[in-house]
């Protein structure tokens, strides 16, 4: 099955099903249901090489599909052979050792049993976030095995917030019959086998409804929820739940036929959309050019980290304390101005990771440990004194940051390295109040800091930049935190936070020039954003979002107007717009809004927003905040959720024309992420 011939020593390295792996399955298959015919053999097992069981087809191979024929050609010969596991005249059993994504938890849907292994993690059908469906069966044989409203959280639900199965939670659901702990998996899961062919093992499963009102209710539900997140910006997940639906009725062989037909049929016009490409062109950015960030020097320089100090002790701050103690398991230190905001800090922290041990999260002794490294205190000499690394996360006002920086280098040591958690200031000006500035760098997190993957390293320009050994330390510590880290030079706002502040501003101009605030939210939804603008601001808070916009405004004032509604908002204290968990405007805001006479149509406003990101990624890249288009495109992804069937924003840009009508050329070659023309 292994299709990555390259090294054939690493045991580590996913099996794929790409054309040479379904081609050997087909040569296996043929001389085991020769032995069959024979009499030889009574079962028949598969299993993946040491720690992975299969991640199904090459998708740098699918993208390269030029017609719908070839495309339907490639999903027939995956049914064809993968088919073929649970149609002999003998049981077959898959022994999930490891990670079965895709194509190769399909594999194991074809057999008649499934054990996996207690360590086995990384058990998904992801292909909806990727602009495909499940096509080798898995639309069909899920729901035929564990119910449609199972189904429906492994195909649609899951992918869309990048969830995937333990061996456990795949038991609980139904999807394997049993889960071994044992180091001999292998042996373990033989001696299971034999157990059922004997008889002493009965696989009891819970006859599946077909209930037709239960099905309808469902899947009605769940298109509900595709609608309100993608808006029909992405074909995948309704034609997974077309697929779905058909599991209801498609029974017997006859309709197994008929379901991977139309499984075929699927995959041929699902490859060819430019939706796909971009989902390719995803994964590659987040699999690879995640885990080795562009620029990040020798991580041979890097400094261990010890103990952490953290300055302030607000919810970012506490935040940021809980997420360095957890992953780096190491002692942190919050300070802040007075004993009640420390203690309400470290209470704070001291309180998720009692929340974690009571969901089963964190063993006691975990907890007991943890809780202990969180500590706090006024004296920033006591915490920093023997630091590592000291992080602030203070107001967002430069001087007090300076300030902040000047005491915080009085009490460290040499080698402490600096980070600021700024969003939009400048990390440059705070470095120009020390004695070493070397030692400063820019490490930016999103919120929430334990679920946003994303931290923007930045380092600093000028006479005595952010130096090597500092930065690395920040890459080795962004690794060891579990993020995906991006080397960004010091600009106003970095990377992400600019682009959101660019199309926040559009988005809300357009309302004080008239344009009513669901015609301005309607005209975006196109997108499949995972929130619209105004969603946004209520989620980030308009006071902050006004910070960042006149930051943005004094140094680009131009380009970055500031709403004067924004303002309005702010100084009545409103959190925003909408009703909560709605799109329904307040009585309090629309008493507030007030609205010009030169309102736009949704093309208007659509075009108008496409436009200013266009120039304002060219701007970027121009001035070198990033080397490459796709770090754009990766911050965008993984620092405001947005989709992969955007390809964060460049291709999107590129394929409609956006980027040549405003910039005069493509961000990305022809090909990339869209269907060759």
């Amino acid at each position: 099955m292994d299709n990555s011939p390259d090294d054939p020593e690493d045991h580590r390295r996913p099996t794929t099903l790409g054309p040479a792996g379904l081609l050997k399955l087909r040569d296996t298959l043929d001389a085991v249901e020769a032995r069959v015919r024979e009499g030889a053999v009574k079962a028949v097992a598969i299993t993946g090489k040491p720690f992975v069981f299969a991640v199904g087809a090459d998708l740098k191979d699918v993208a390269r599909i030029s017609s719908p024929a070839a495309a339907r050609a490639v999903a027939k010969h995956g049914h064809d052979q993968l088919r073929r596991l649970g149609e002999m005249d003998v049981p077959s059993f898959a022994f999930v050792n490891g990670p079965a994504m895709g194509g190769g938890l399909e594999v194991a849907l074809q057999c008649t049993y499934r054990t996996a292994s207690s360590v086995a993690r990384g058990l998904a059908l992801p292909e909806v976030a990727l602009g495909l469906v499940p096509g080798w069966g898995g639309t069909h044989l899920l729901p035929a095995l564990v119910g449609i409203e199972k189904a429906v959280q492994v195909v649609i639900a899951n992918p869309a917030s990048h969830k995937t199965l333990t061996a456990q939670q795949a038991l609980e659901l139904g999807v394997v019959d049993v889960v071994l702990d044992s180091p001999d998996f292998l042996e373990e899961s033989l001696r299971w086998a034999a157990r059922v062919l004997d008889g002493d093992v009965v696989v009891d499963r819970p006859e599946v409804s077909r209930d037709q009102r239960l099905w309808d209710g469902v899947l009605a539900a769940t298109r509900g929820a595709v609608d309100a997140k993608l808006h029909g910006a992405a074909p995948a997940p309704y034609k997974a739940l077309e697929l779905l639906a058909r599991a209801r009725t498609d029974v017997g062989p006859q309709g197994r036929d008929a379901a991977f037909a139309a499984e075929d049929d699927a995959l041929a016009e699902l490859i060819m959309t430019d939706e796909f490409r971009s989902g390719v062109y995803s994964f590659d950015l987040v699999q690879r050019r995640a885990k080795k960030p562009a620029g990040a020097p020798d991580p041979k320089l890097a400094r261990p980290v010890g103990k952490v100090g953290v300055v302030g002790a607000g919810l970012m701050a506490s935040q940021l304390a809980l997420v360095f103690a957890r992953q780096l398991k190491v002692p942190v230190v919050l300070t802040d101005l007075d004993e009640a905001r420390v203690a309400k800090g470290v209470a704070w922290v001291h309180g998720e990771i009692a929340k974690l041990r009571e969901k089963g999260r964190l063993s006691d002794g975990a907890a007991q440990r943890l809780t202990a490294n969180v500590t706090g205190t006024t004296d920033s000499a006591v915490a920093f004194g023997d630091a590592d690394l000291v992080i602030e996360a203070v107001f967002e006002e430069l001087s007090v940051k300076q300030q902040v920086f000047r005491e915080v280098e009085r009490v460290v040591r040499e080698d402490c390295v600096l980070m600021t958690n700024t969003s939009s200031l400048s990390v440059t000006a705070m470095a120009s109040v020390l004695e070493h500035p070397e030692r400063l760098v820019g490490f930016h997190f999103f919120n929430p800091v334990a679920v946003m993957p994303l931290v923007e390293v930045v380092r600093t320009t000028g006479e005595t930049p952010t130096d090597d050994v500092t930065l690395a330390t920040a890459f080795a510590v962004g690794k060891g935190l579990r993020k995906s880290c991006v080397l960004v030079q010091d600009a106003p706002a970095f990377v992400v936070n600019r682009l959101l502040t660019r199309f926040m501003s559009e988005a809300s101009v357009v309302v004080d020039e008239g344009t009513p605030v669901e015609v301005a939210e309607a005209a975006l939804d196109s997108l499949g954003l995972p929130m619209s603008n105004f969603e946004l601001l209520g989620l980030v808070g308009p006071a902050v979002a006004l910070h960042v916009a006149e930051s943005l405004h004094a140094a680009f004032p131009e380009r970055f107007p500031v709403s004067a509604n924004l303002r309005r908002i702010v100084e009545a204290g409103l959190p925003g717009v909408y009703e909560k968990g709605t799109r329904t405007t307040t009585e309090a805001a629309r008493g507030v809004l007030v609205l010009g006479d030169s309102p736009s149509t949704e093309e208007q406003v659509r075009d108008r927003v496409l436009e200013a990101l266009a120039d304002e990624a060219r701007r970027m890249l121009d001035e070198g905040v990033v080397s490459d288009p796709r770090d754009i495109d990766l911050c965008l992804q993984l620092g405001a959720g947005w989709p992969a069937h955007l390809g964060g924003i460049l291709p999107l840009l590129d394929r409609s024309g956006v980027s040549e009508r405003v910039t005069g050329q493509r961000f990305l070659p022809r090909g990339v992420a869209s269907v060759p023309a």
